[in-house]
């Protein structure tokens, strides 16, 4: 008797060639972020994210290391175009409020 296993990917890319994981609102690249910002296990990744499975965790990360140097580049320009918007941003009220109890103090 033989059985057959189907594989399973876990991954689907949008229209815009996003890779998200399978039955979730949760990008590739937020897994990622928690890996390479935190140093997290895929286990502590699940742990922080329970309606993941750790198969769709360890897939997010596998998904990575196949695409590491275009999913490097995206982090290193997301991190750039947020660097720009703090720049040219106005402080936020809160910012201001701060500020102001500092320089009261």
């Amino acid at each position: 008797m033989t059985t057959t296993v189907e594989p399973v990917a876990h991954i689907h890319c949008d229209e815009r060639g996003r890779a998200w994981i399978d039955n979730s609102n949760v990008k590739v690249i937020e897994i990622v972020l928690d890996h390479l910002a935190y140093g997290w296990t895929a286990e502590t990744i699940q742990e922080n994210h329970p309606h993941l499975s750790l198969a769709q965790v360890y897939a997010a990360l596998a998904w990575y290391y196949d695409h590491q140097a275009a999913m490097d580049a995206e982090i290193e320009q997301q991190d750039e175009r947020l660097r720009a918007l703090r720049t040219t941003a106005a402080p936020s009220p809160l910012q201001r409020r701060l500020a102001a109890s500092r320089r009261a103090a």
